[in-house]
């Protein structure tokens, strides 16, 4: 059961004849007691006459999936099974981070009709949103209370990345289908894919000569090369404490889930293989072994649950694990935030050996307003706080420059420009042949 205003008001009624009753010098017990037991009677009275809210069934209309940021409608079908017109107020028990615009809603079900009740949703948060009852609250006529029940009835949406990265998709394919089209750049050289064979022109490499292709044509004949396909893309994202910071609007895994999405999205369109991995100090996600179409919706799947451990990430394991991906020829993107000599020592005392056929990104995200902190000299606080901000900066330039040291490539960027960047520096490694 349950009470709602009515009763208040009606109890606050009570105390006007309290008062008059003890104005006129009468006792004011008899008085006080009559109307508690008038509304404890009205009370029962409502709860008796209301329909009972067991008397139905509920079913739950829910999407499987949604990205992070869009809007979705989940509904709730109520059959009212008794012999009385039902009117109720439904709440969905879905978590705050459901976004949901109004969690109660009025429904008025005439007997052995259904009517199905709307509840708008804007999830806030990667991952899933559980609702595991619905509560239906039915009045009386009196409308002081009336009765509740409990409705198990599960409902799961899975809230997958935003991937708002994809807007600089388009300009990337563009140029993916100038190196692999009718104008796909010819080099030659180790580490590149036959192309096709043409005649030797005076200038050309003598290495590249095939021999038999030439006694079988009477000429000279050349082989050209193109960037090879069929090439591996392993993706490793840091999902340790220093993931968790936030920058922006989001934190620095997020920003690193939009850079893997973006840089997927293009290396499977350019034929490529593309493995996942996020670790700190166990594997959170893993993805491997697919490609073409299927891969973004298992990429996706993959991400949504994951978010940051506040535990500093295991580098040996995770450099272990990329290796179990592939033993081919691959380039390695691990996003993470190495900005601080002093807890970069681990990753960059496990960071392997990059080689002629194995190029090595690692991919920071930045934060705008430290660089506006530098900048700032207003007073005395400001001078403080852009001295610690240079030197935030000075720490992660020198933990770039290990980085670079060890034969890897630093690229750090805001949340926006990130993606962008790692996709384009993709691109120029194809360009030239080294992927």
């Amino acid at each position: 059961m349950f009470v709602t205003g009515r009763l208040a008001v009606a109890l606050a009624v009570g105390v006007v004849p309290l008062v008059l009753t003890g104005l006129a010098g009468y006792p004011t017990y008899p008085v006080l007691g009559g109307w508690v037991g008038l509304c404890i009677a009205l009370v029962v009275l409502d709860i008796l006459l209301a329909p009972s809210p067991r008397a139905v069934t509920v079913s739950r209309g829910v999407p499987a999936r949604v990205r992070l940021g869009e809007a979705v409608s989940t509904s709730l079908a109520v059959h009212n099974l008794g012999a009385r017109t039902l009117h109720a107020v439904i709440r969905d028990a879905w978590q705050p981070t459901a976004g949901v615009g109004s969690a109660r809603q009025r429904v008025t079900v005439p007997p052995g009709e259904r009517r199905r009740v709307v509840f708008a949703l804007q999830p806030r948060r990667r991952g899933e949103l559980v609702s595991e009852f619905v509560v239906i609250r039915s009045r009386g006529p009196l409308g002081v209370a009336g009765r509740q029940a409990r409705h198990r009835v599960r409902g799961a949406i899975r809230v997958l990345p935003a991937f708002s990265s994809r807007k600089h998709l388009p300009s990337r394919l563009a140029r993916l289908r100038e190196l692999d089209g009718n104008t796909s750049i010819q080099v030659r050289g180790q580490g590149t894919e036959f192309d096709s064979l043409r005649e030797y022109v005076r200038g050309d490499d003598v290495r590249s000569i095939d021999w038999r292709a030439t006694a079988r044509a009477g000429t000279t004949m050349l082989r050209t090369w193109r960037p090879e396909r069929d090439r591996h893309v392993v993706i490793m994202i840091d999902t340790g404490r220093t993931a968790a910071a936030r920058v922006g609007d989001g934190t620095r895994v997020d920003a690193a889930l939009e850079a893997a999405l973006l840089l997927a999205a293009l290396a499977a369109r350019a034929g490529d293989h593309v493995h996942l991995l996020m670790f700190d100090r166990v594997v959170r996600a893993r993805v491997t072994g697919v490609d073409g179409a299927a891969l973004l919706p298992a990429l996706t799947d993959a991400m949504a649950p994951v978010h940051a451990r506040l535990v500093d990430t295991d580098w040996p394991s995770a450099f272990a694990a990329v290796r179990t991906l592939t033993t081919r020829p691959a380039l390695i993107v691990v996003l993470t935030a190495q900005d601080a000599a002093e807890s970069a020592r681990g990753f960059l005392g496990a960071f392997p050996d990059a080689t002629r056929a194995t190029s090595i990104l690692v991919g920071s995200v930045t934060d705008d307003g430290i660089a506006t902190l530098a900048r700032q000299r207003g007073s005395r606080e400001d001078v403080y706080l852009a001295a610690a901000a240079e030197r935030t900066m000075r720490d992660a330039e020198n933990v770039a420059d290990a980085i670079r040291r060890a034969g890897g490539e630093a690229i750090a960027a805001d949340p926006e420009s990130l993606p962008p960047r790692i996709a384009d520096r993709y691109l120029e490694l194809k360009a030239a042949g080294r992927l």
